[in-house]
């Protein structure tokens, strides 16, 4: 049986679909969903294509300094955009370590958090930087922090008849850095390990910290005990492995064909390491 396929131009006809419709699912970018079909592991009856809805694209920066991005924005559009200040330009960075160029073109962020693989680029960043997800239904509207988004493997907190609409990444305080640190087998592969970091220094020391990692469970991996332990510290070898060892307890890797659950956990350490030694060196 093929599937019935909408294109509306507004948010209000898309929920207005995504409320009568059975089993209906949205088509955003397609770089997974159409290869899904393809290959015939997954089939939607109704496929809800967001690509007409124009008030779904772009980003803006609020007046307190806040960047909030449209779900429909690429991670091309994301990856170039200057409107990320301080902390937030880990947002960017991550973006351009997506894929290939044709995937980072075609492909967008709401349709990635959406997707939920924990080893994609743009989960562990929302995490770090406490970004919060706006979804949308027939009925109204509600806003989720990144924490309560990401559920499990491949599983969101979105509701079968709502539709992500936006992601607004908070200001980070001045002065801070952000850096997108991942280890893949391959350019252009997931994640085996990501480490989203953002990073305050003062006077020699540690002032402000935001850890998340990729790669090592079902959702991305916070650990506000490592944070902790690091700010107030000079970064000292001791201070990094304190806050390695925290992260580690906190993580749930698996085995597959990207690695070991234990090579993950071994590289921990060393790409928190890299991430901290490339934050306090940025001017």
């Amino acid at each position: 049986m093929s599937a019935a396929f909408h294109e509306p131009t507004t948010i209000a006809e898309a929920v207005a679909i995504l409320a009568t419709e059975p089993d209906v699912c949205c088509l955003a970018g397609g770089q997974s969903l159409v290869a899904a079909l393809n290959t015939r592991s997954f089939a939607a009856p109704t496929l809800v294509s967001l690509q007409r809805i124009e008030e779904l694209r772009g980003l803006r920066r609020g007046a307190d300094g806040s960047v909030t991005v449209g779900a429909m924005t690429t991670h091309r559009d994301v990856a170039r955009a200057d409107c990320f200040q301080a902390g937030q330009e880990i947002v960017p960075q991550a973006a351009a370590h997506i894929a290939h160029p044709a995937v980072r073109t075609m492909g967008t962020i709401g349709g990635s958090i959406c997707h939920a693989d924990p080893a994609a680029d743009y989960p562990g960043v929302l995490a770090a930087c406490g970004a919060t997800v706006t979804l949308v239904n027939a009925r109204g509207q509600r806003e989720l922090a990144a924490s309560d988004f990401f559920v499990d493997f491949l599983t969101t907190a979105v509701e079968p008849d709502e539709m992500v609409t936006a992601i607004t990444f908070p200001p980070m305080p001045e002065g801070t850095r952000g850096i997108y640190e991942k280890f893949c087998r391959s350019e252009g592969d997931f994640a085996t390990v990501s480490v989203a970091l953002i990073l305050g220094m003062h006077d020699g020391r540690c002032a402000f910290a935001r850890v998340a990692l990729g790669g090592c469970g079902p959702t991305p991996v916070r650990a506000p005990e490592a944070e902790t332990r690091l700010i107030g510290s000079r970064l000292d070898d001791d201070d990094i492995s304190s806050a390695s060892n925290l992260l580690c307890s906190r993580a749930a890797p698996q085995s597959d064909v990207r690695g070991s659950a234990e090579y993950r956990l071994m590289l921990v350490p060393r790409l928190l390491v890299r991430a901290l030694d490339r934050a306090r060196r940025r001017p």
